[in-house]
């Protein structure tokens, strides 16, 4: 009997075995087979891969354990494939992990939640779980939208509680997984246990007790960044996707693709229900509201009614700060909070202490050895970092005279708002936010209780703290450069920017009727500014929707970059040329380009660009497969597809 199993590598199809009469192997099964002249695990597939050659076939081994993936799971496989132009083996080897995971291991869990009944529902959180009650446990793609500090989560879990009740399992995706720490201690005083929680930091061990859980559907309740999407969930009946405009939910490395795209996906596959919780959607999701293939709720007050932060606007092109980077009036304003024991967050996204450093003798900058950018200086550590390659640098260069340069640094990272912070306020503790400061769960977790124990006064923190966290004694926020310009890599600068800048005020206040934003600006003009003032985000995402329909971008028309890498630069350019010649047949797409990546080498590859504009709001990735899998290209080139790209980099 012949059997196709797929191997957890970058095969695109699954490699056909044969079985004696006496075993039995059905769809799903996970098993041993031969492979060269070592053993894998691999997964039983649905479809046996025509092949021409005659091949002489090798025996499958064994079945391992009881442990089977869904037909469904095998059906969202195929088609995440074939969707993100990846190989099959590798979107399967993000499912079944290491091949520890097959190795039985004792287990002890309990997902029995307590009635605790802490929580009282507002009048208006009733109303939105009410409207997303409404789906009959079939595939239905609600969105829950709520300004900052209304109560999604708690609408959420009293969601969550319903598919407990039907011994269904559900996954919750957070964009973050710095998010997973307060939110675990949420879901504990909410429910009365402790989620499972699944990402890139937790130990192999953990990891195979939830991966074991979730495929014998014990576990009922995983809490996870992008990657837990594709666990092998027995009984999936409810997904959340929670902040689900976050940009983080692309990932940009290895296997490419969007996890929020992807989770309606699956909800789809599996036919269950999916929300998607914000308090200002994506442009993305913002269109399908409009155009009714989405529900949407909305939560308009705050919970228990408190306000939404005062803003204050400061124009740093009238004022002289003389180097430093903190006006006196955001001074005075932070005093006020600071006599009162609430705490102040100061906002730079930009971590280490300074962008580049410029010699003042001769002008010399430190670029990256292996990437076309600058280095950016870290105080704490004394060295100058690469944000793209880690790569690692003394402050040390001769100038032309053979003597050391004499260097300058210019502009501000959060190192430098924190040195500048602790000479104004050298009486008060003040801590940094940011993934250099937060390099585990320990000190994570550490940081986090000494803020809810309002043990810290002043944070300074980058991008990460704007997102979902919960700070009862934060009521003042300082955003030290508000950038409002849209200039950048990213077509979606604009709608991130506002979406973060909502975010970020939203930390405030949240138990407070006196709270303030403060933001200092060299666009204090700027439209998206006034859009921010008004709080009226959907004024601002319909300008932004009329824009992109003019300028036929998405989400009217669709888009894939082709990034050509080499180590040679016109090796890189000559790939590209040649690989567009190829795709003119292709009439489905306006084939842009090449050019040079704004960031044209990386990692010591020079890459340029090839930009795929399809002519239609629908992407026709099968006839670029079937070009692509029929392309003969250099070994000395290498090829990343990227469907749906969000910045161009």
């Amino acid at each position: 009997m012949r059997v196709p199993v797929l191997l957890p590598k970058i095969f695109n199809f699954p490699l056909t075995y044969f079985s004696d009469a006496s075993s039995e192997y059905k769809e799903g099964d996970i098993v041993i087979v031969p492979f060269g002249k070592s053993k894998e695990f691999g997964v039983v597939w649905n479809k046996i891969q025509d092949s021409k050659k005659s091949i002489k076939l090798r025996k499958i081994e064994k079945k391992v354990g009881n442990f089977r993936l869904d037909k469904k799971l095998i059906n969202f496989i195929n088609w995440f494939s074939t969707y993100n132009i990846v190989s099959k083996g590798m979107v399967l080897k993000m499912c079944i992990g290491d091949k520890k995971n097959f190795t039985k291991i004792e287990q002890n869990i309990d997902c029995i939640y307590k009635s605790i009944n802490k929580y009282t529902l507002s009048k208006n959180q009733k109303k939105a779980l009410e409207d997303l009650n409404k789906n009959k446990n079939k595939f239905q793609v609600s969105v829950l939208q709520g300004v900052t500090g209304s109560g999604k989560t708690l609408v959420y879990f009293e969601r969550i509680k319903k598919f407990i009740d039907l011994k269904k399992q559900v996954l919750v995706l957070l964009p973050e997984i710095f998010l997973t720490n307060q939110f675990e201690e949420r879901f504990l005083d909410y429910f009365g246990f402790k989620p499972a929680v699944w990402h890139s930091k937790i130990t192999p061990k953990n990891k195979r007790i939830i991966w074991q859980g979730i495929i014998n559907n014990k576990l009922k309740l995983v809490i996870g960044a992008r990657s837990s999407l594709l666990l092998p969930f027995k009984k999936l009946g409810l997904i959340i996707v929670d902040e689900e405009h976050d940009p983080s939910y692309k990932q940009d490395d290895g296997v490419i693709y969007n996890a929020r795209d992807m989770a309606i996906s699956r909800a789809s596959i599996e036919s269950i229900p999916i929300d998607l919780v914000t308090s200002i959607p994506s442009l993305e999701t913002f269109n399908n509201i409009k155009n009714k293939k989405y529900n949407h709720t909305k939560i308009i007050e705050r919970f228990n009614n408190f306000p939404l932060p005062k803003i204050k606007i400061i124009n740093l092109n009238i004022l002289n700060l003389k180097k430093k980077y903190i006006a006196l009036e955001t001074i005075e304003t932070v005093k006020k909070y600071l006599k009162k024991k609430e705490q102040v967050l100061f906002f730079l996204n930009r971590r280490g202490y300074s962008p580049f450093l410029i010699c003042k003798k001769c002008g010399y900058k430190f670029l990256c050895q292996n990437c076309s950018i600058y280095l950016t200086y870290h105080k704490y550590t004394n060295k100058l970092i690469c944000h793209h390659c880690g790569v690692k640098k003394n402050i040390l260069n001769k100038c032309a005279d053979d003597k050391n340069c004499d260097f300058t640094m210019y502009g501000p990272g959060v190192e430098k708002i924190y040195e500048e912070l602790k000479e104004i306020f050298p009486e008060n503790k003040i801590k940094i936010f940011s993934s250099d400061y937060l390099k585990n769960k320990k000190d994570s977790i550490k940081i986090l209780k000494e803020i809810e124990n309002n043990e810290i006064d002043i944070l300074v923190g980058t991008q990460m703290i704007s997102k979902g966290f919960n700070f009862k004694k934060l009521n003042c926020i300082v955003v030290v450069d508000a950038d409002f310009s849209g200039k950048g890599y990213d077509l979606r600068t604009t709608e991130k920017n506002i979406q973060l800048y909502n975010q970020l005020s939203g930390r405030a206040g949240r138990f407070s009727n006196n709270s303030t934003i403060i933001y200092q600006t060299l666009s204090p003009t700027d439209e998206t500014m006034k859009d921010l003032l008004k709080n009226n985000p959907e004024q601002f995402l319909e300008n932004e929707l009329n824009l992109r329909k003019k300028n036929q971008l998405p989400p009217f028309k669709r888009l894939i970059a082709i990034i050509v890498s080499s180590n040679s630069k016109e090796l890189s350019f000559q790939g590209a040329q040649e690989i567009k010649k190829k795709f003119k047949n292709i009439y489905e797409y306006d084939i842009l380009g090449p050019v040079e990546s704004p960031v044209f080498k990386r990692k010591n590859f020079f890459r340029t660009r090839l930009l795929l504009k399809s002519k239609s709001s629908v992407l026709g990735q099968k006839k670029l497969i079937k070009t692509l899998d029929g392309l003969k290209i250099s070994t000395k080139i290498k090829l990343t597809v990227d469907v749906d790209p969000i910045n161009f980099t």
